[in-house]
């Protein structure tokens, strides 16, 4: 009994610490949920770069707002005079055409180019660092003006038409052509949904193509069959992607056109017409309203294109 006594105190203490194993365990998990956090605090300090415009925009776009005065709650009148503004109407056009012309045009030449690489060419790396390029530069604003200077009066395409004894047209300053300009700046920027189709091809097993061929079946068949069902996932990524980014398009039709949006407004893209009201016209509250607009927009079409791929988007799981 006095042996049972002795150690009872050390039993009763060992059993409050708890189990030796999950007191070892304890220490190592609070370490790293406080190292985790730590990785963490530059980001919740971002969001706090974003949280409060986010709301103040908000905010804004029920007033009327000149960037030097206080802003005049005016509740939905910046959105009623957006269904009467001729030129935003306009500005939605030229960002639907570009979006929806250049967009599939893009994808369907950086498919093509990363099938291409994706047959075990030598230099593969070379290829697909200088196909990459364009993408890093393509939203520049050296790169726009180079472009306004090859496809200017006396610039390069013109220059190469008259070589044919072609005539060609203006294309900056004519606006049949000036937008027709910016789609192909923006295809000629591939290369990025290029080296991600590119890294999914070379995902898809041999073996379903080596099946395909004992059977029969013709290259275009391997390709309808086994690779877009396969690479579905990246397609629908990269149009996710993509038709976000043409919906933003800013600099292009800004340098293009001076900041005016010409020829005619043929290059008036939203958010150029957006930076107009904003910081030209001073009338933050509209912007701000047409920032909104804009946010559901890309949602809608998001959603859209989310609903859609259930049909047609295959997941390997």
């Amino acid at each position: 009994m006095s042996v049972l006594t002795k150690q009872a105190p050390g039993a009763a203490a060992s059993l409050a610490a708890g189990p030796p194993g999950r007191r070892k365990q304890g220490t190592p998990r609070r370490r790293n949920q406080r190292s985790g956090y730590l990785f963490l605090l530059p980001w919740f300090l971002g969001m706090l770069f974003t949280i409060i415009p986010f709301f103040a925009s908000l905010y804004l776009a029920f007033t009327d707002y000149n960037l030097f005065t206080e802003p005049n709650f005016v509740g939905l009148a910046n959105f009623q005079a957006m269904t009467e503004d001729p030129r935003l109407w306009q500005s939605l056009k030229v960002t639907f055409i570009y979006t929806f012309v250049s967009v599939p045009i893009s994808l369907a030449v950086a498919l093509l180019i990363a099938l291409v690489l994706n047959r075990g060419l030598r230099g593969l790396a070379i290829y697909r660092s200088v196909y990459y390029l364009p993408s890093l530069l393509g939203g520049s604003v050296a790169i726009v003006m180079l472009w306004r200077y090859i496809f200017g009066n006396e610039g390069i395409v013109n220059g190469l038409l008259g070589v044919f004894g072609i005539a060609g047209p203006a294309w900056v300053t004519d606006p049949n052509f000036s937008l027709s300009t910016l789609i192909v700046l923006n295809v000629w920027t591939f290369g990025s949904p290029m080296v991600i189709f590119l890294a999914g091809l070379r995902q898809v097993p041999t073996m379903y193509y080596e099946a395909a061929s004992i059977d029969g079946a013709s290259r275009w068949r391997q390709f309808r069959n086994i690779t877009i069902p396969l690479i579905s996932p990246i397609i629908f990524f990269n149009l996710i992607m993509q038709l976000i980014g043409s919906f933003q398009t800013f600099t292009q039709g800004y340098v293009m056109s001076g900041g005016t949006g010409g020829p005619a407004d043929s290059t008036l893209f939203y958010n150029l017409y957006l930076y107009q009201k904003g910081f030209t016209e001073f009338e933050m509250g509209y912007a701000s309203a047409m920032a909104w607009l804009l946010l559901m927009i890309i949602a809608i079409f998001t959603a859209i294109n989310f609903i859609a791929s259930k049909f047609w988007v295959f997941y390997d799981n």
